[in-house]
């Protein structure tokens, strides 16, 4: 039975268990997340158990788990299943919320649509009119007497995640370390990664530091790995166009220090920073390889918090798809340890030239590697910019940095 619900009216629901589906028309211009927040009867949170997104899918109860998000033609879906019978005590609600982080707002977001499943009801959401926010209340799933209900919100924020976090009591604190766990056990930092085109953090997340052959994708959990003298950020794509590769680097005095072999407004070409810490090996050119490689090295040090691979091509270069030409970037610390991450989310949009893979952080128990997977606007010649957060982390901002020089 298929029944629509208002924004501001509520309902019952036949069963405690369920999904909320939100789904949107797909656009180089729009990046959503959805994150949903466990609350107590003060509608806060309990602890980092109580927030459910792309790097914690699931909270420890099995009151709430998130699915990976899907294509379906034009479209794209996220999916978060729930089930309140399952809820630790004293949480009484679930609150389902999403975020735009390319900052364009949800005024650009078409066809955006949210259904609860639960029995045998499709309950549709009919959503609000929105302008410049970049965070909304969908809905609310909570216990009243027993009984288990819904409530349509659509309430909007104008500053996101962050202000989401605040609002339900979620506390950023900057990096901290913790000891080295028991031998046979992966060691442990604490820190708050959370990487978007601008990146905001939750409360503390563990990660483990790894090794070997990794695999990430956008929307997986960062890893840390072991620093190194040397480490090598290397780009590869099929031959058929000439990408570029170029490294931002942020300073602990908040400067940010571009590494490109060509220039852009006002910044002029720099292959090598700080006596060597960062240092672009050459641009490869239109060689006749079945694959292209460029390779920056980094032999960081304590003055460099973040670094940012970004592979570019011109528009003088002519069209190019990250997707088509199968970009990827792997991080090698040549201890045994190698990371890859792929340019999955890319589509065949030839008007698109900036990618940013990943982000490296700089930290002293080593370097935590986030697959943020970004891409520029369409027809976009501009730069991204860092910029410090108010995690401690250092941010990715598309598109609001200088205009490249056409090479």
């Amino acid at each position: 039975m298929n029944q629509p619900l208002q924004m501001g009216a509520n309902t019952a629901l036949n069963s405690p268990k369920g999904d909320v589906t939100v789904s949107y028309e797909i656009s180089d211009a729009i990046d959503i997340s959805l994150t949903a927040f466990l609350l107590t009867d003060l509608e806060k949170v309990q602890g980092d158990n109580g927030i459910i997104f792309y790097n914690q899918p699931e909270s420890s109860s099995g009151a709430a788990t998130l699915k990976p998000s899907v294509k379906v033609g034009n479209t794209k879906v996220h999916k978060i299943d729930f089930d309140l019978s399952k809820v630790p005590p004293g949480i009484t609600k679930i609150a389902v919320t999403l975020t735009e982080d390319n900052n364009t707002g949800f005024s650009n977001v078409k066809n955006l649509k949210a259904e609860i499943r639960s029995g045998d009801r499709s309950i549709q959401l009919i959503p609000a009119n929105f302008s410049k926010e970049n965070g909304i209340v969908v809905l609310e799933l909570y216990l009243r007497n027993g009984q288990t209900k819904a409530k349509s919100i659509w309430r909007g924020f104008d500053s996101g995640l962050e202000g989401l976090c605040k609002n339900y009591g979620v506390e950023v604190d900057p990096v901290e370390s913790v000891k080295p766990s028991e031998p046979k056990e992966p060691e442990k930092l604490s820190t708050e990664p959370k990487n978007k085109s601008s990146q905001n953090a939750f409360s503390s997340i563990n990660l483990e530091k790894v090794k070997g052959k990794i695999n990430l994708a956008k929307g997986q959990k960062p890893i840390i790995i072991d620093k190194t003298p040397e480490i090598t950020a290397t780009v590869s794509w099929k031959t058929g166009t000439d990408y570029d590769i170029y490294a931002l680097v942020y300073t602990k005095n908040g400067k940010q220090v571009d590494v490109a072999m060509f220039g852009a407004m006002g910044t002029p070409p720099l292959s090598r920073f700080g006596n060597g810490a960062v240092e672009h090996m050459g641009d490869i050119g239109r060689n006749s390889g079945s694959v292209k490689k460029e390779i920056i090295k980094l032999r960081l040090t304590n003055d460099i918090l973040a670094v940012v691979p970004v592979v570019y091509s011109a528009q003088s270069n002519g069209t190019g798809s990250f997707y088509r030409y199968k970009v990827s970037m792997s991080i090698d610390n040549h201890n045994g340890t190698s990371v890859t991450i792929s340019s999955k989310n890319a589509n065949n949009n030839d008007r698109i030239y900036t990618c940013v893979p990943g982000i490296l952080q700089n930290t002293e128990n080593g370097v935590i590697i986030s697959p943020i997977e970004l891409y520029s606007m369409p027809n976009s010649e501009y730069r991204p910019k860092l910029t410090m957060g108010s995690s401690n982390m250092v941010e990715v901002m598309m598109d609001q940095g200088p205009k490249n020089d056409y090479k």
